[in-house]
């Protein structure tokens, strides 16, 4: 019989938000953006990700009905406006992305299984949760996508979302679930931006005589 799981504290998912939201936004202030722009790449790097498993799962989005998330995401807006660029140490944003990744994978792959979905699709809107609002971000930016670049990003994610499904089936506190899963990702993320680890490309393409 497939556990009954508690549903996630709200906290948790404003939480994840605005690791993401500064990523967006500090993007949009390097790319000396309008408050605007920087506003609108906080919203949707925060909640991409979280609104399209939302849809998948057919439950309204999570930020809809929250009285918090709006207002953090437009302080993470405001604090990349008004923070001069030089204070914010150069590689917060690949940092703050891998925590984000990391936390909000483990948070989707424990929503889904907190809904009823099962546990292998679970996992896998555990990595939509976590990738969707940094390509979301990258595209809009108008830069490479971390998902067309070989480093350890995806497989980031789907360590966290695996692991905190796996944890929580098998009876662990839905706290030490998160803890575990989201740390181990954040490791695995860390260690391919700190050693460039990168995933073979693929290599089975004709050779051009020429």
């Amino acid at each position: 019989m497939t556990p009954v799981l508690p549903v996630l504290p709200p906290l948790l998912d404003v939480a994840g938000t605005a690791v993401f939201a500064l990523t967006g936004a500090l993007l949009a202030a390097h790319l000396r953006q309008s408050f605007v722009t920087v506003a609108f790449f906080a919203l949707v790097t925060g909640v991409g990700g979280g609104s399209v498993r939302d849809v998948l799962i057919g439950v309204p989005a999570f930020w809809l009905a929250s009285p918090w998330v709006a207002p953090v995401v437009l302080a993470m807006a405001l604090a990349a406006w008004f923070v001069p660029v030089r204070f914010w140490p150069a590689k917060l944003l690949e940092w703050a992305d891998a925590l984000g990744l990391a936390t909000f994978s483990a948070l989707g792959a424990a929503k889904a299984l907190a809904l009823g979905v099962a546990p292998l699709p679970a996992i896998v809107l555990g990595v939509v949760t976590g990738c969707v609002g940094g390509i979301i971000r990258d595209v809009l930016a108008g830069v490479p996508s971390i998902l067309m670049r070989p480093e350890l990003y995806v497989t980031a994610a789907a360590l966290s979302s695996a692991l905190c499904a796996g944890a929580l089936l098998a009876g662990l506190p839905q706290g030490l679930a998160l803890g575990i899963a989201a740390l181990a990702g954040f490791v695995l993320r860390g260690a391919a931006i700190v050693w460039k680890i990168e995933l073979p490309a693929y290599s089975r393409l004709p050779v051009d005589p020429d």
